[in-house]
């Protein structure tokens, strides 16, 4: 599979949000930590890291592309 940027795009919108209400849940979860992450649990860590890990390998994969476009090694 590769970094196939679209492929990542459509996890980051759906199990990176995933679920979607009240709020996408990796909205919450980012607010708390830039709150300070008090009360954060091993859990919450867990669960940051697996709705963010979408959103992280699709900012890798658009950037391996942009590199590859210019012609950058």
């Amino acid at each position: 599979m590769g970094f196939n940027w679209k492929f990542w795009l459509l996890l980051s919108l759906t199990l990176g949000l995933a679920p979607f209400v009240p709020e996408p849940h990796i909205w919450g979860k980012v607010k708390w930590v830039l709150g300070g992450a008090h009360g954060m649990s091993g859990m919450d860590w867990f669960d940051l890291l697996l709705h963010g890990t979408p959103f992280v390998l699709l900012a890798v994969s658009l950037l391996l592309r942009l590199k590859q476009a210019t012609g950058k090694r």
